[in-house]
């Protein structure tokens, strides 16, 4: 089969590689329709991520049509429809009886990335995220092997076409778990850090949920244009706007938002102290975003994270957290636990996430497709790939 394959930084390459097959009883082989290409991803195309391997399979945003089921596959058959969470998760364990799929104790074979580990378990499996995270072949393929088929991948009904559901599979409930850990309601005010696909769809989940005040923070004009004529976003450009955070504050009666929302994570533009700090590897991290979310909040808010932090962060100003009486609610998204309730608001047509689409490509230019998004030329939003053409 044809899939995208790691070699180093900058370097993607689609190549034949073998078919996948099944591996265990609760496995499924999946025939892609659609898959896309992550902002996440592109911490891997930088050369931002350790333990990727030269021939790894990229890719956790996809869905397709069941081909081959296992014989302990009970809630599929061949010929369904669906989209596959990001995360692989067991169902059974401690975490997963508790609807935190993520932090699955059973399913990540690699490390993980936490640096005082001791004798904690890695959390969740991931698809197509190098092997701290299992080292499980991706989705921007033709084909992949889906584990844990009992618990991950949503049936689809017909009547909806792909880029309708695809974004089921990560960013879509990663943006509503990061509104929803912000607690952001009816009347609502947030800031959301970062125009790229997670704050978009961020920003859709905030307004579906009631928020009454949206700041939305960025760079990229053509991303900023988009999120105001679509969400009723207050856009900054921190290229013209020095300091975010206090015109946020001055537009709130310098109390500050309900809650903040990071959706940069750890390559957020800092300093040229930070940079130089993360380029010799001394800092994990920069924190600029965070200190700017921290700056933004009202006392007793919520700073919400969903943007990818790992390591050590310059300046993080704890003490002004503690100060303001901040929480804190961050980590990978429980995909699973929120999947059929967004697929339920998409077909009440309360949620059109495909909005932000602005590039269909066949798998075979997926090379391209990481470039275009990388580097935001032709106004790129979000990047969807199809193996055999559209569906």
């Amino acid at each position: 089969m044809k899939a995208l394959t790691y070699h180093s930084a900058k370097d993607v390459r689609v190549e034949t590689v073998p078919d996948p097959i099944i591996q265990d009883q609760q496995d499924i082989i999946l025939r892609v329709t659609a898959t896309a290409i992550c902002g996440s991803d592109l911490h891997i195309y930088r050369g931002k991520i350790p333990q990727m391997e030269s021939g790894d399979i990229l890719g956790h945003e996809f869905m397709g049509i069941v081909e081959e089921v296992g014989a302990g596959v009970t809630h599929l058959k061949k010929g369904d429809r669906v989209v596959v969470p990001f995360t692989i998760s067991c169902g059974e364990c401690f975490f997963c009886n508790r609807t935190l799929f993520a932090a699955c104790e059973n399913t990540n074979p690699g490390r993980g990335t936490i640096l005082n580990k001791k004798g904690v378990r890695s959390g969740a499996g991931l698809f197509g995220y190098s092997h701290l995270y299992g080292g499980y072949s991706g989705g921007q393929a033709e084909y992949v092997r889906v584990p844990k088929a009992n618990v991950g991948p949503l049936v689809i009904p017909h009547g909806l076409k792909d880029e309708q559901v695809l974004f089921l599979s990560d960013i879509l409930p990663t943006g509503y778990q990061a509104v929803v850990n912000g607690k952001v309601g009816p009347g609502s005010s947030v800031a959301i850090f970062g125009a790229g696909p997670v704050g978009l769809m961020a920003a859709a989940s905030a307004r579906l949920l009631g928020a009454e005040q949206i700041f939305m923070i960025d760079h990229h004009p053509y991303r900023l244009d988009f999120a105001q004529a679509t969400y009723g976003v207050v856009p900054i450009n921190f290229d013209q706007v020095e300091d975010p955070a206090e015109f946020i504050l001055g537009q709130t009666d310098f109390r500050g938002v309900d809650a903040s929302i990071d959706a940069v994570g750890f390559e957020a533009k800092g300093s040229m102290l930070e940079t130089a700090l993360t380029e010799l590897k001394l800092e994990g991290s920069s924190g600029k975003v965070l200190r700017q979310a921290i700056a933004a909040t009202r006392r007793g808010g919520v700073i919400s994270v969903p943007g990818v932090y790992a390591g050590f962060i310059h300046g993080f100003l704890f003490g002004d957290a503690f100060e303001k009486g901040l929480s804190f609610a961050t980590g990978q998204t429980h995909a699973q636990r929120f999947m059929p309730e967004l697929l339920a608001y998409i077909l009440e047509g309360k949620l059109h996430p495909e909005v932000i689409i602005t590039h269909h490509l066949p798998l075979t230019e997926a090379a391209r497709g990481y470039e275009i998004f990388e580097k935001r030329q032709e106004d790129c939003r979000k990047v969807v790939l199809t193996p055999a053409g559209p569906v």
